[in-house]
């Protein structure tokens, strides 16, 4: 009897890549990680180089000479068709294997998190996005590309936005706000203008300032207004994205799971949590709202478990591989 078929599942991530090795049995044979995947920044060959060196840095029989029977990659930055394809050729042409499809990293948190192969995702991390499966396939997305493509928040994009509001506190064209010393407290500057020309003449990268995100969450709880007020938008622009993928996959009346991830929906903040309840009880009251509880690694493994027609017993050794203590 010859091995089993072996899926390569990929998570590629703005802050680290995994990668793992599953068999069609639903066994998770060897794991890795890597740095950053960041094709739009470092371009689709370094981007994938990255997935390598996690594999590389594998036991040598973990890798199948002849490449993987499939590989399910669920990568940010491939936030349009165009781009998925050239990542997947690239996939291809590097010997990953020949049978390769690659989603946006949305995909993997929306498999992972619904019970069925269909629902809305909306992740909000560094940055935000937000899909939508049908039962019967069909996909409502989003561009994905910030501001110029009409998304809002996010930690980066609130951190942005909290310095924005801080800077003009101090000179006086805004409202007072706690936020101006969050910002010279965490950065360590004696203002916050310090700050922006330290950003300005490069001295502090922007990407930084994703770092003020929990301290915005922190200032909002304890009652400051101009805090408050990014938090509250924050839940609107999630729900918002939850309700038109709702809506454009005709599901606003059907019972239907919305999966919540990335580290400001899972960090549980009280009043962020609060507002979404409130808002998806207003705006979607047929969703059911679910936080994620499983990497998206796996939702990349169940992709391709499926892709391969794998049997519902190795799906559940999967998801039973990476179920967090006391589930269940």
């Amino acid at each position: 009897m010859g091995r089993p078929r072996l899926v390569l599942a990929v998570d590629g991530g703005n802050s680290k890549t995994d990668v793992a090795v599953i068999s069609e049995h639903g066994e998770v044979l060897a794991t890795g990680r890597s740095g950053p995947f960041a094709p739009q920044r470092d371009g689709v060959a370094a981007a994938v180089a990255v997935v390598r060196r996690a594999l590389d840095a594998l036991e040598p029989d973990a890798v199948p000479e002849g490449g993987f029977d499939h590989v399910s990659a669920c990568l940010a930055g491939a936030d349009l068709p165009v781009e998925e394809e050239a990542l997947a050729r690239e996939f291809a042409a590097r010997g990953f294997g020949r049978d390769v499809v690659v989603r946006n990293d949305t995909f993997a948190l929306l498999r992972a998190g619904a019970s069925a192969a269909w629902g809305v995702a909306v992740v909000c991390g560094a940055g935000i996005n937000a899909v939508g499966v049908s039962p019967t396939g069909a996909v409502a997305r989003f561009p994905a590309l910030g501001r110029i493509s009409g998304d809002w928040g996010g930690g980066q994009g609130l951190a942005e936005e909290a310095l924005w509001h801080a800077i003009r506190a101090e000179d006086g064209r805004g409202v007072p706000t706690t936020l101006t010393r969050l910002i010279t407290s965490h950065f360590g500057t004696a203002t916050v203008e310090e700050l922006v020309l330290e950003v300005h003449f490069g001295r502090v990268s922007e990407e930084l300032l994703h770092e003020l995100s929990p301290g915005v969450l922190a200032a909002a709880g304890d009652g400051d207004a101009v805090a408050r007020s990014l938090v509250e938008r924050q839940a609107e622009e999630v729900t918002a994205m939850a309700e038109v993928c709702l809506r454009r996959l005709g599901l606003l009346e059907t019972p239907t799971e919305v999966v919540l991830g990335g580290g400001m929906l899972t960090a549980r903040d009280p009043l962020l949590t609060s507002l979404l309840d409130s808002s998806f009880a207003v705006r979607t009251p047929r969703a059911k709202p679910v936080l994620a509880d499983l990497p998206p690694i796996v939702g990349a493994g169940l992709l391709g478990l499926e892709h391969l027609g794998a049997a519902e017993g190795a799906r559940a050794r999967l998801r039973a591989r990476y179920e967090p203590p006391g589930r269940g």
